[in-house]
């Protein structure tokens, strides 16, 4: 079952780069000092990227649990 686990950890260290890659893109805009209407829709277009990298750290997350457990 080690497999399993390391390809969960991949899998979370993905859904853990597109999650800082998220902070990263607000905290540019932020630091531009866009006007509110600007901001929002950056925001906006990161929220479905957020949630799709929070949504991989987590299957990774499981499939380690998964893996240990099986191990």
């Amino acid at each position: 079952m080690g497999w399993l686990i390391w390809t969960g950890a991949a899998i979370s260290a993905a859904g853990l780069c597109g999650l800082m890659w998220t902070i990263v893109v607000v905290a540019r805009a932020r630091g531009r000092g866009m006007d509110d209407t600007a901001m929002r829709a950056v925001v906006q277009k990161m929220i479905p990227v957020n949630m799709g990298a929070l949504m991989l750290s987590v299957m990774g997350l499981m499939a380690v649990i998964v893996g240990i457990s099986l191990g």
